[in-house]
Formats: C-alpha cells, sequence, structure tokens
C-alpha cells in the first residue's frame, strides 16, 4: 500500500466501512439464491476499496451517482443499512418504499442520488448535478461512477464534452473491475487506458490501485484539488476487480479460477489494510475479530428488519409512476 501517515483510528473506519460493505454484500447473495431478492442484484465484492477512498476525501456535502452496482456507495454514504436492506427485498420501509430494488434506491439526505438501472444514464445526471452546485455557487463537487462498459457509451462523451466547456466541478470515476457483463475490457475497448479518452476534451485524468485505499483516498484528494484550482473535470480509472459474476445470474465462466483466485490471496482490498494495520499499527487480531463480529451482528439486524418490514400496500402500484 502508499506509504501514509493517516492515523490508526482513520484506517480502522476504513477497514470497518469496507467490511460492512463487504458482510453486507455476502448476505445480500445469500438471500438472493433464497428468493428473498428479486430481479437484478449486482454485488460490490472486491472493489470496496474504491469508494470508502473516494469517500474518504470527499466532503459530506459533495453528491455521488452511480449505476446499478450500487449498495457499496449507499453503505459509504452512510445510508441505513436495514433501509437498504429492505429495499433490496421489495420492502415498504426501503429506501424507495420497495419500488425502487437493488438497482434504484436514492437518498437526498445524504447526497446520493442513485444508482441508475441503464448503463451510463448515470453520467450526464452526474454533470447536471456538478452543474447545479455550480450554478448554485455551492463548493461542493459530484463524483460520477461508471463501470469499463458504461464508459463505452456515446453519453460519456458527450458528457465529458459539455463538463470541460463549462468546466463543471465533477470527479469521473471509472471502476474498471476489467470485465463487462460477459467480456474482457480488453476485448471491448480499444486504447490503452479508459481515462485517455478524455484527454481529447482538455480533462485530466490518471490510473488508481482501487485495491489500496490510501492509495484511492490520495488519488481523490489530488483530483480534489485541482477543481477547486478551477482546471476542470477530472478522471480517476480505478484499477479494481469483482469476485462475483457480473449479476447473480451470471455464472462468470469467461474468466479462469485461478485468476479470481490470485487477487483474492495477493490483492484483496481488505486484506492489504489489514496487513498495514497489524504491522504499522500493532492491531492485534482480536481488535479486529472484534469489529468483525460487530459488522456482522449489524448486517443481520439488517436482514431481519428487512423480513419483518411489510410488502408495499396494493395502492401504491400506481404512485410515482410519470404519465
Amino acid at each position: 500500500m502508499v506509504a501514509s501517515k493517516t492515523s490508526k483510528k482513520d484506517l480502522l473506519a476504513y477497514y470497518e466501512k469496507m467490511l460492512l460493505i463487504r458482510r453486507f454484500e455476502e448476505r445480500a447473495g445469500q438471500l438472493y439464491g433464497m428468493g428473498l431478492i428479486g430481479g437484478f442484484c449486482h454485488l460490490y465484492i472486491g472493489q470496496e476499496a474504491v469508494v470508502i477512498g473516494i469517500k474518504a476525501a470527499a466532503r459530506e456535502d459533495d453528491s455521488f451517482v452511480t449505476s446499478y452496482r450500487d449498495h457499496g456507495h449507499m453503505l459509504a454514504c452512510d445510508m441505513d443499512p436495514k433501509g437498504v436492506m429492505a429495499e433490496l427485498t421489495g420492502r415498504a420501509d426501503g429506501y424507495s418504499r420497495g419500488k425502487g430494488g437493488s438497482m434504484h434506491m436514492f437518498s437526498r439526505e445524504k447526497n446520493f442520488y442513485g444508482g441508475h438501472g441503464i448503463v451510463g444514464a448515470q453520467i450526464p445526471i452526474g454533470a447536471g448535478l456538478a452543474f447545479s452546485h455550480k450554478y448554485m455557487n455551492e463548493d461542493r463537487i459530484c463524483f460520477t461512477f461508471m463501470g469499463d462498459g458504461a464508459s463505452n457509451q456515446g453519453q460519456v462523451a458527450e458528457t465529458y464534452n459539455m463538463a470541460a466547456l463549462w468546466n463543471l466541478p465533477v470527479v469521473f470515476v471509472i471502476e474498471n473491475n476489467k470485465y463487462g457483463m460477459g467480456t474482457s475490457v480488453n476485448r471491448a475497448c480499444a486504447g490503452e487506458t479508459l481515462y485517455g479518452r478524455a484527454t481529447a476534451y482538455g480533462i485530466e485524468g490518471r490510473q488508481v490501485d482501487g485495491q489500496d485505499v490510501l492509495a484511492v483516498k490520495q488519488a481523490t484528494e489530488d483530483a480534489i484539488a485541482h477543481i477547486k484550482a478551477g482546471k476542470g473535470p477530472v478522471v480517476l480509472e480505478m484499477m479494481t476487480y469483482r469476485y462475483r459474476g457480473h449479476s447473480m445470474s451470471d455464472p462468470a465462466k469467461y474468466r479462469a479460477k485461478e485468476e479470481v483466485e490470485d487477487m483474492k490471496t495477493n490483492s484483496d482490498p481488505i486484506v492489504r489494510l489489514k496487513g498495514l494495520l497489524m504491522s504499522d499499527h500493532k492491531t492485534s487480531e482480536d481488535e479486529l475479530q472484534a469489529i468483525d463480529k460487530n459488522i456482522v451482528a449489524i448486517v443481520k439486524e439488517a436482514v431481519e428488519f428487512a423480513k419483518e418490514s411489510p410488502l408495499p400496500d396494493e395502492s401504491e402500484l400506481y404512485t410515482d409512476v410519470l404519465k
């Protein structure tokens, strides 16, 4: 991991948040297999350092918007795990009253503007949020997330152009987990980098080790300083990895098991942070196990809350529908 003077207290906070995402997603996968979560469900397991590193550098009032692989972003933004799990299971106490499910929940209170199910749809929305921040003279930045597959969408190029023209306070975060729905990024994306496409519009960018929460935090701090200096938007290409399939319906047979195991063994973001805590801050195994035990209890509580929450009333069927 990158050298850092980050305090043990802060590192433990990052570790706890990353572990919360990991344990929450593992449980969500189990509930999907039991038929308690319907529709699509895209897990964030393996990518936890990206959103936690960014959130560690961002301000509380900065805005976030992302795609359908969104549960980790919600938890990073301090949305209540109980409300998130209730929404996943289609319950009335969920963030979208049980009508959005895995891909569509929001919290204006936490400045989280969605999960979006249409590939690439959130990217112009992110620029719109950034435009709003600038228009209202708010000292805020919008962090707009996309996957490597979405980076091929036409609206990305259009958004880059407008963001550069209008000098918008936006950080475009490409979570390059090496595979689209079933295709390696090398087979679907021309060029050596994904962030490099934005240079045609004069937008600064770089690749970042997305498995190192401190490297992510540092790169985000640099991007924020760039924007605050009036130099325009930034693209951060986070090199990360997802352990599961594209969604729960994807068996991920297009990659070797050895590749996945190698990433788990040598590049897991939680294991790497755990190693730093133990080697540089003398954190004991017991201390870390206590954190894990507490996280497991939080996730269990969220599951029980979701199971006990009622289904939406039939009268809700036609509410919130645009005519």
